[in-house]
């Protein structure tokens, strides 16, 4: 890929996705932030002002697709082709399967999936053209794990798992790998909203490395997997960056 390639990134202006795009801006890469916040993407215009016109901001709900459609094209036209997407909006919630209404199930399904694929599918259309680009999403361990109340949210990400397997296989002819993270605990605004201190006490207790990741232990991933030359045969993989969350058994006292 060229030296200075420009990366999409959903949900752009807090948590994960804030700390991708820092990432992305750090490399020498344009960054182009989506959010559906105002307010975050006020704080992000502030924090991100040194990166002058290698930044872009764009106030986005990625569950429309209607302006999804038009944001890529007005993206690709006037900040120029896009090199890389990463699909890190997403909604979360902690509610028990059987207090989980279907609105509440069919919202997270809306963001979380709907929205990612509609996203890639509108952004890897042009990709196509070009024949090379890099999509990333932002999946979860709750989507390979039964993580108790994330019946909604655990379900949205097991779907993005599997789409990112399906698009990966039917774009890799085109030059276009698709890859996801599956981030563990990780320190974020999202998080702190949804995680009481118990849940936090036990997440501890669960995690081989006893502590919650950072959002730039997700970011770093990110970058790797965006770099053609790094992981240019990298495609439909999900990496797990969870401490060791996924792969324990048994822990000691």
């Amino acid at each position: 890929m060229s030296m200075q390639q420009t990366i999409f990134v959903t949900g752009g202006a807090s948590g994960i996705g804030f700390a991708i795009a820092e990432g992305v801006l750090g490399q020498g890469w344009r960054a182009i932030i989506a959010d559906r916040d105002e307010r975050n993407l006020d704080q992000s215009r502030k924090a991100l002002a040194g990166f002058g016109p290698d930044v872009h901001f764009l106030q986005l709900d990625i569950a429309d697709e209607a302006a999804v459609v038009h944001a890529v094209e007005r993206c690709e036209t006037q900040v120029g082709p896009i090199d890389g997407l990463v699909n890190a909006a997403g909604i979360a919630k902690d509610v028990p399967a059987l207090d989980t209404s279907a609105d509440l199930f069919r919202r997270i399904l809306e963001v979380n999936v709907i929205g990612s694929f509609v996203t890639s599918r509108e952004i890897a259309k042009r990709m196509r053209e070009r024949g090379r680009g890099a999509i990333v999403n932002i999946a979860s361990v709750s989507g390979i794990r039964g993580n108790v109340g994330r019946v909604a949210y655990g379900a949205s990400k097991g779907g993005v798992i599997t789409m990112t397997q399906v698009m990966a296989v039917e774009l890799a002819t085109s030059g276009i790998r698709v890859n996801a993270i599956a981030p563990g605990p990780v320190d974020t605004p999202l998080v702190r909203e949804i995680h009481t201190d118990q849940i936090r006490a036990e997440w501890i207790q669960r995690v081989p490395q006893r502590r919650y990741g950072e959002p730039s232990d997700i970011a770093s991933m990110a970058i790797f997997l965006l770099d053609d030359g790094k992981a240019g045969f990298v495609t439909g993989q999900t990496i797990c960056v969870d401490g060791g969350f996924t792969a324990a058994g048994l822990l000691g006292h």
